[in-house]
């Protein structure tokens, strides 16, 4: 008989390699937002992956940026936390840009766990991809590391050889959720990032990191979930970006974020969103815990 297999997976990358999409795909569930906007993840966001083999828990994290930024020094500790607890690791890079800095450091911080480490070259279904530029880049930096697949987190181009690259060097295991789950994310924590998602996609000129969403209060009566939620900005002046000519703005982003609401949830969302400042939130340590650490 065929022991099961059980893992966490710390999927890793710089930023805007396409980590969240590729969770989506792999969970086959929307399960992190995804946005244009670079490091759009700031939590360690746990999608959950169940086959035959066994089960792997996923664990999205922000992109390794080099900057010295109180902010970004939060994600990092975010990414290198999901490192230290978990059993494998997925590397992912972009198959159409040639590694940089960024590149070069996070391989490095990868090389003492390749041989705990799949890479996946992603974006493959692009014009520009060069898949060969990116295996050279992995062989010379971490030649220990165990597979480099070429992956399109957009058509699921290998995506299912990927996960069984993993499965492969995973240890036997109990499975540590039941089969139905996809995700253990709570309803508001889902609630806000989906918020956040429309509001980012429609403000990323304007604000792209200068906000973060708010569940200030949800009750729930038979079959309709009630939320009210705020948008906080840094700033009084960023509120109009939010609120836009006559209201336009806020509306245009609750609407689209329950439609994508209605997508994941069975059941019925009133939405009441406002906004409000929080001012220089990104320099206070308090707020940014609650922000990059709680999951409502």
């Amino acid at each position: 008989m065929m022991l099961k297999k059980s893992a966490f997976v710390a999927i890793i990358g710089r930023p805007s390699v396409g980590k969240s999409t590729l969770l989506n795909r792999m969970c086959g569930e929307k399960v992190a937002i995804v946005s244009a906007v670079p490091q759009t993840t700031r939590n360690a966001i746990r999608g959950i992956v169940n086959r035959k083999d066994g089960q792997l828990v996923f664990i999205d994290t922000p992109g390794r940026h080099v900057s010295e930024k109180k902010f970004n020094k939060k994600l990092m500790e975010v990414s290198s936390r999901a490192l230290e607890e978990s059993d494998l690791v997925l590397y992912v890079l972009d198959a159409c840009r040639a590694a940089g800095p960024e590149e070069e450091q996070t391989a490095a911080l990868l090389s003492p766990l390749a041989e705990k480490t799949v890479a996946a070259v992603n974006k493959m279904d692009l014009p520009s991809a060069d898949f060969n530029r990116a295996k050279e880049f992995v062989c010379a930096r971490a030649p220990e590391i165990r597979k480099i697949i070429s992956v399109s987190a957009g058509t699921g181009l290998g995506v299912e050889e990927l996960i069984e690259a993993l499965f492969q060097i995973a240890p036997e295991g109990e499975a540590l959720y039941n089969e139905e789950y996809y995700t253990d994310q709570e309803t508001g924590f889902r609630i806000a990032e989906i918020i956040r998602e429309q509001a980012i996609n429609r403000l990323r000129q304007e604000l792209p990191h200068s906000l973060y969403v708010q569940i200030a209060d949800m009750e729930f009566h038979e079959s309709l979930l009630w939320v009210r939620a705020f948008i906080i900005v840094e700033r009084e002046s960023q509120k109009g970006m939010v609120v836009g000519k006559g209201g336009e703005m806020i509306k245009a982003i609750r609407l689209a974020a329950l439609k994508e609401l209605k997508r994941i949830f069975d059941w019925k969302i009133d939405l009441d969103l406002r906004v409000k400042t929080g001012k220089d939130w990104k320099h206070n340590d308090n707020t940014l815990r609650k922000i990059i650490e709680k999951k409502f």
